[in-house]
């Protein structure tokens, strides 16, 4: 799966611009975050790398690294299916700040 991209929208002019079929790419998102996620995961020490979540997170946010996994909280919606799906409970949700 690979990570969501932020791109730049352009609003069609015409009714030929329009796209036939699906409007847009998996992945394409035009805005981030605008701040109303109430919480968000965080991964502690106890991960084992298992990449459970980065296999069940909707969004695509959750990607591997060098030294394990990381989340991308510019796209990430706080729905906690990570924090669920984890087998090691090394993921929680905690209050946005």
């Amino acid at each position: 799966m690979s990570k969501p991209l932020l791109r730049q929208y352009e609003k069609p002019k015409k009714l030929s611009d329009y796209p036939l079929g699906t409007s847009s790419e998996a992945g394409f998102l035009v805005t981030k975050n605008d701040g109303w996620r109430n919480i968000r995961p965080v991964i502690d020490d106890t991960c084992v790398n298992c990449l459970q979540c980065y296999m069940y997170c909707p969004d695509g946010v959750i990607y591997k690294t060098e030294t394990g996994i990381d989340i991308d909280y510019d796209f990430c919606k706080g729905c906690g299916i990570c924090e669920n799906i984890c087998p090691q409970k090394a993921i929680r949700m905690e209050a946005e700040k």
